[in-house]
């Protein structure tokens, strides 16, 4: 198994946990209950979601680094970080590096979030819907053997990435289905002091 190899098995895992992490966080966001629903039993996604987005930005800080012991890439440490000049896939690696950066400001954001506030946390977690973008995009556009061929769209890998795309895509629009049923939010207006 060569390093490119290896490289596109650490993407493809790393895309994997990110499709699981953002439908727990969708799940979080309408208020689910294991409890209450199904599966009936406590369990943390609050932690699941957590371990889930720390583990897939491990992972993808590991799917460049790995090519860099590729005979046959040519990848330096600033092709890796700045992909711009890169020796293979120029633009088509900018927009991985753009999501791992993106992923890093999601975690790192979402780690300091008491001391960011509520608010100021949610807005910048938003940032997490481009993240995937760019990743879904980065997966599906790119040569996994770096060889700049074709992209054959109905490849395994490639069928394995849009899939997961459609199913983020799909549960992000039932999410927002389910938010413009929802009654509008209560205006919480201060008592008035009798004199």
């Amino acid at each position: 198994m060569t390093a490119i190899e290896i490289s596109s098995y650490a993407g493809l895992t790393a895309m994997t946990l990110l499709t699981l992490n953002i439908l727990i966080g969708l799940v979080m966001s309408v208020k689910y209950n294991p409890v209450r629903d199904w599966p009936h039993r406590r369990i943390n996604t609050f932690k699941i979601h957590n371990w889930t987005a720390y583990i897939a930005l491990s992972v993808a800080i590991l799917h460049p680094v790995i090519i860099l012991f590729s005979s046959t890439a040519h990848f330096a440490l600033v092709d890796i970080l700045y992909p711009v000049n890169a020796p293979k896939q120029p633009w088509i690696n900018v927009l991985g590096a753009l999501a791992l950066y993106s992923l890093t400001f999601v975690v790192a954001t979402s780690y300091f979030r008491r001391e960011l506030g509520r608010k100021t946390w949610k807005t910048l977690h938003f940032t997490a819907y481009a993240t995937a973008l760019l990743l879904y995009f980065h997966g599906i556009f790119t040569d996994p053997n770096l060889k700049d061929a074709p992209i054959d769209f109905l490849d395994g890998e490639k069928v394995y990435v849009e899939l997961c795309f459609l199913i983020v895509i799909v549960a992000a629009a039932l999410r927002l289905r389910w938010q413009q049923k929802q009654p509008p939010p209560r205006v919480h207006r201060p008592k008035r002091s009798s004199h």
